[in-house]
């Protein structure tokens, strides 16, 4: 900077702010401090900088204070949302298990009305073969009888033609009498049993055709039932199918695993056969072995949802914070996988198995903080993370529902919640699959 030049800043700087003089003084000594104009305007500059980065600050911390007022509002009512339309969720799945009981109950009442029905076409089909064999029997006697009958009369024609060609007439002395009214009674006596016979004929016959007409009753009775046992099964097993299908489960290989492995009930139900004489099955004993069928099926089934999870882990007032896949991570700020999802609430708040299995590992782990590991069926695992309180042991056999712990901020963690988990051969899964599967069955 040219002198000429500096020589106009400092006479405008005079102007402006002439130089001062500060004086210290003490008991023995007398000091001054000269502020030349540079140093006043230095200090002004200083000054003024101060004064703008202290407004500035003040006005980032109000706006924070209330965006963050916002946020927490927003958050209240994301909440409500939330809590409303899981008890929206909770209600629709009550009202998915009344329906499932009472077609339960249904299903039953109709089993047992099946059974009667059965032990009544039995016993009708025994009737109707009894009276078979004795209008056959009838019929055979009543032919013999007749026969006999012609018989005795052409005997008769024959003893009279005899005794009038040898000149003997009926009243020629009393043996013939006798043999003449012996003849005559037995031929009456042979009408009588004839027309008995017939009279029973008849009566069997009508017999027969009441039972006919009963045995077409029990059997359109028989097909309404089928019919509603058919829809009831449809109805019971299509969701169950669907749900496992949505959960990316092949339903034929699952219930085949199932029915390899478990035997509690002693295999499949046996089919009905309502011959006696060891023939083929007739259409209604077909349509009741294919209702067995799937009641075996729908019970595997009933059996694999306990064993896969199916059920959510929390059960009390919750908020859904983190889903699974890559997200910012939340001490570090870069992206990370996710393999699990978290449900926040407070501290202490019960956790629930999800299947039924085996628990592997119960204690701390880095990362997880306390953590629970679950073995189930099918290569499933189950991980609950960074819980405050373990409730079960390894080895321990847990069912769907049981408590194994509450909710904490153990390990890796900004605050409260749970991380779940779920991983099949190993590999992490989106648990929410699961979940949202068995909305509309359980």
């Amino acid at each position: 900077m040219s002198t000429t030049l500096k020589l106009k800043l400092n006479a405008f700087l005079e102007r402006h702010l002439p130089e001062r003089r500060v004086f210290l003084k003490s008991d023995t000594d007398t000091r001054f401090v000269r502020l030349r104009p540079g140093v006043q305007l230095a200090g002004l500059v200083g000054c003024s900088a101060l004064l703008a980065w202290s407004i500035i600050a003040t006005a980032v911390l109000l706006m924070d204070s209330i965006g963050s007022g916002n946020f927490r509002d927003q958050a209240r009512r994301d909440q409500h949302v939330y809590q409303e339309r899981l008890n929206a969720l909770a209600g629709e799945r009550d009202a998915r298990a009344e329906e499932a009981l009472a077609a339960q109950q249904r299903f039953n009442s109709a089993l047992d009305r099946i059974s009667d029905m059965q032990s009544e076409l039995l016993a009708s089909e025994t009737r109707r073969r009894e009276l078979e064999t004795g209008i056959g029997v009838i019929q055979s006697t009543l032919r013999r009888t007749m026969q006999e009958r012609d018989g005795a009369r052409g005997e008769l024609g024959d003893l009279k033609s005899a005794m009038v060609e040898s000149g003997n007439t009926p009243a020629a002395g009393p043996g013939k009498d006798s043999t003449l009214d012996f003849l005559t009674a037995a031929l009456e006596d042979t009408a009588d049993e004839r027309d008995q016979i017939e009279a029973n004929a008849q009566d069997a016959l009508r017999q027969a055709d009441d039972m006919a007409t009963e045995l077409a009753l029990l059997r359109d009775q028989n097909d309404a039932i089928f019919r509603q046992l058919e829809e009831a099964m449809t109805v019971s097993v299509a969701p169950l199918d669907k749900m496992f299908k949505a959960a990316g489960m092949n339903p034929d290989s699952l219930l085949n695993q199932v029915r390899r492995g478990y035997s509690g009930q002693g295999g499949p139900l046996t089919p009905i056969s309502l011959s006696t004489m060891g023939e083929d099955p007739s259409p209604d004993a077909s349509r009741a072995n294919r209702i067995l069928d799937q009641m075996d099926r729908l019970n595997l089934y009933r059996i694999a949802a306990e064993k896969a999870p199916f059920a959510v882990p929390v059960k009390a007032a919750y908020r859904f914070t983190s889903g699974f896949g890559y997200r910012r991570d939340p001490k570090t700020g870069g992206r990370r996988m996710h393999a699990g999802v978290d449900f926040a609430g407070p501290v202490g708040t019960p956790l629930y198995a999800t299947a039924d299995g085996t628990v592997i590992h119960a204690g701390w782990s880095s990362g997880y903080g306390r953590l629970v590991k679950i073995k189930h069926e099918f290569g499933i695992e189950t991980r609950f993370g960074h819980m405050s309180r373990i409730a079960v042991k390894v080895g321990q056999k847990v069912s769907r529902g049981d408590r194994i712990g509450d909710m904490g901020a153990s390990g890796r963690v900004t605050g409260p919640h749970l991380h779940y988990e779920v991983r099949v051969g190993g590999q992490a899964v989106n648990p929410m699959t699961y979940i949202k599967a068995s909305r509309d069955v359980f």
